[in-house]
């Protein structure tokens, strides 16, 4: 069985370059000598992509015409990806696709970016790497490559940090794996039972505001009600990334506790 999986991997590595070589290496994005092209290779057979049988023609190739597509663009992802896609051009990072505009850049954007991000696109490549499909990169590289802002540089002291840097000693992030992207990209689950999966919510709008939403769909995901409250309402505990527990005590909460006790003493009466 594993010699017929590695012949079927050289099978498609063989199909892949064939395909590549078959056009000027002018036309091939991002890759113009032969050392280049055997550097995405050697990313692609590391790849999600590899092990799904996800060679250079399945985004490289038109699939009605067969020509070749040097950029392949976020349509090409949509093709398989499309859940992720449909909400990615939900968010602020790709809305001006969605409006058949060109794509964000950070120049345009009202938070501070990092000078020499400033005219990055914002296309499903800005964040994936486009041949390793590295989602643990996307997951918190990838938003500091633009994001100059305190909350974003204050990840990296926070607790949640540590608790995502434990986890890149295991094959795959778990569920306790903090980054950027488990927060402001919720994870959705689709299906029921042993047929359930889970995706990400591409975009990054979504659970900003109101400020319940984040509470209702991440936060309390690991912490109490009260807890994700008095953290997220605190402006100064959310632009240092949550660095400490909360000190913040909302009044509602007082009145709710007051109010359990006054029904529970006149239970016990």
């Amino acid at each position: 069985m594993m010699c017929q999986i590695s012949r079927l991997l050289r099978s498609l590595v063989l199909f892949g370059l064939i395909l590549l070589v078959s056009f000027a290496p002018s036309q091939i994005a991002g890759a113009t000598t032969e050392q280049e092209l055997s550097d995405i290779n050697s990313l692609w057979q590391s790849s999600a992509h590899a092990l799904n049988d996800v060679n250079c023609a399945s985004c490289h190739q038109h699939s009605e015409t067969k020509e070749f597509l040097a950029a392949p663009n976020h349509e090409t992802c949509q093709s398989c990806h499309e859940q992720a896609v449909d909400t990615f051009l939900l968010s602020k990072h790709g809305v001006r696709l969605l409006e058949g505009d060109s794509p964000l850049t950070p120049a345009m954007a009202r938070l501070p970016m990092k000078h020499d991000a400033m005219d990055k696109q914002m296309t499903c490549n800005a964040c994936h790497d486009v041949h390793s499909a590295n989602t643990v990169e996307a997951s918190v590289d990838a938003c500091l490559t633009c994001h100059n802002d305190n909350h974003s540089l204050n990840y990296q002291n926070s607790r949640h940090a540590e608790l995502f840097s434990a986890s890149q000693q295991l094959p795959r992030p778990g569920p306790g794996a903090v980054s950027c992207s488990t927060c402001h990209l919720p994870r959705v689950p689709h299906g029921q039972d042993d047929s359930t999966t889970v995706k990400v919510n591409h975009n990054n709008t979504y659970n900003l505001k109101p400020q319940d939403r984040m509470v209702g769909d991440v936060c309390m995901n690991c912490h109490g009600l009260e807890y994700s409250y008095n953290s997220i309402f605190d402006p100064e505990l959310v632009e240092a990334n949550f660095d400490r527990p909360p000190t913040l005590e909302m009044e509602t909460f007082d009145m709710m506790k007051a109010a359990e006790a006054r029904r529970s003493g006149n239970a016990s009466e």
